[in-house]
């Protein structure tokens, strides 16, 4: 490698434009920069992720009430859904005009100091790269090296060496006409969201799964979930897919019991897998752990000097608002080498945008047992509370998990209407270790709004 031609040197070179792309700000302008970006700018969350699954998540749940609203003693009715307009809305008109400005930004004269690639990134030796703009191959070299390249769907090999056609999160919402009837194999979120989205629309799902749905929550929440499902869906939990194949325009699964079923899709949710292993990290030193992710350690720093990693490709959190944090400091960490931040993987908080919503932080039950904790658990029903009996709620509750010597919050776990946001205050209450024996008291909750189920879920712990 001592006769490597190198084309271009950087002071720091990003791969990947999802929160990668955030860190280059005007603290950067003395520097010069690479931006490497093989698909579309914006990343997963923004392109094929969080935002455009929400907006089809939004439609999901006003088509959802209006097929439910007989439980409030009125009388609505849902038709169909304009499918291609759906598309239109959510992708012509907002997402891909934020992808091309935010491409077309980092081309422009405002960032003179960053250049665009747009081939796929290799590395051919430490710091080196191998990537290319338009129909011109480059190799270029970076003194800093920020992995930011995300994650791709997992393909199970009987999908995948079936040859029957089928869809991920990245295709789904781009279907040219909405199926009468879909297949989706995954029990996790991407599953859990794209299932309420499809069936209140009016499409015929079936869910296929080899374990409970949602398995990785709490039980409590794992276990009232998955009753709910099966009242919804046609779901196969405890299955697996032992062959597919093609019929017609549609598609044909055989299960690991003999059953088949049949679709117009199959959506195909089962995880998705670090992209670190499409860039020959070993030629550059950099470490992959055994789950696919890069190693990093606590500073966001690889195994190689002056590379560093955030986000889907080397975070144990696929989510958007961590791999933003993470930008945030592996950003400070660039610019401050001699007072480093280390990576914020405290209360990390999710919400699974399903119906009923849920969302969690902190530890589970059976998580703050094994760790020795003396727990106070409750359970509060929505339904206990005014603005559950307005809703007709009978499936949300609030788990609130505890140390019962401390008044410590250790875990909260909620599922039903506006989940992800009543969930905010009590991520509050455990960044700032707030104590819960006299959380409920000392502020007041309007009455009688939603978050009173909240308070009744702090009063009902018993501390020593």
């Amino acid at each position: 490698m001592t006769n490597l031609q190198i084309d271009e040197h950087y002071d720091l070179i990003i791969i990947g434009t999802g929160s990668g792309n955030s860190l280059p700000d005007e603290r950067f302008d003395d520097q010069r920069i690479a931006i490497v970006e093989k698909s579309t700018f914006g990343g997963t969350c923004l392109n094929v992720g969080c935002i455009p699954t929400k907006m089809y998540v939004y439609a999901a749940d006003t088509a959802y009430a209006a097929r439910h609203s007989e439980k409030l003693n009125i009388s609505t009715t849902y038709e169909s859904a304009d499918w291609p307009n759906i598309i239109d809305r959510v992708f012509h008109n907002r997402i891909d005009k934020i992808a091309q400005g935010g491409e077309d930004y980092r081309r422009g004269d405002e960032t003179p100091n960053i250049d665009v690639y747009d081939h796929h990134a290799r590395f051919i030796a430490p710091k080196t790269l191998a990537t290319g703009i338009g129909g011109d191959k480059k190799v270029i070299s970076g003194e800093q090296i920020v992995l930011a390249a995300g994650s791709r769907p997992v393909i199970p090999e009987v999908i995948a060496e079936s040859g029957v056609p089928y869809e991920t999160n990245e295709t789904v919402m781009r279907l040219d006409k909405q199926p009468e009837s879909m297949i989706i194999l995954g029990g996790g979120f991407i599953a859990m969201e794209f299932a309420h989205v499809f069936e209140a629309l009016g499409t015929k799902v079936t869910v296929i799964n080899r374990s409970p749905l949602l398995r990785k929550l709490d039980h409590d929440i794992t276990e009232r979930f998955n009753d709910i499902v099966r009242e919804r869906f046609d779901a196969r939990i405890g299955r697996t897919i032992a062959a597919a194949r093609r019929e017609g325009s549609g598609v044909v699964v055989t299960l690991d019991d003999g059953s088949e079923v049949a679709a117009d899709s199959l959506l195909v949710a089962t995880g998705r897998r670090p992209n670190g292993d499409q860039m020959d990290l070993d030629k550059a030193g950099i470490e992959m752990l055994d789950d696919g992710r890069v190693r990093v350690d606590d500073y966001g720093r690889t195994t190689a000097a002056g590379v560093w990693a955030l986000g889907d490709v080397s975070s144990p959190y696929q989510l958007k608002h961590v791999a933003n944090a993470e930008a945030r400091a592996v950003q400070h960490n660039l610019l401050h080498p001699d007072d480093l931040q280390a990576m914020p993987h405290d209360n990390v908080p999710s919400a699974i945008f399903t119906h009923p919503q849920i969302a969690t932080v902190g530890l589970s039950e059976s998580e703050a047992r094994d760790a020795g904790y003396d727990v106070t658990v409750k359970v509060q029903a929505y339904g206990d509370v005014a603005y559950g009996w307005a809703m007709e709620d009978h499936h949300g509750v609030v788990k609130l998990i505890a140390d019962r010597k401390s008044g410590r919050l250790l875990g909260a776990h909620l599922m039903g209407p506006q989940a992800s946001t009543l969930i905010q205050q009590l991520i509050t209450v455990m960044a700032y270790d707030i104590s819960l024996r006299d959380f409920a008291r000392r502020q007041y909750w309007i009455h009688p709004a939603l978050p009173e189920v909240i308070e009744n879920a702090v009063l009902g712990l018993e501390f020593a």
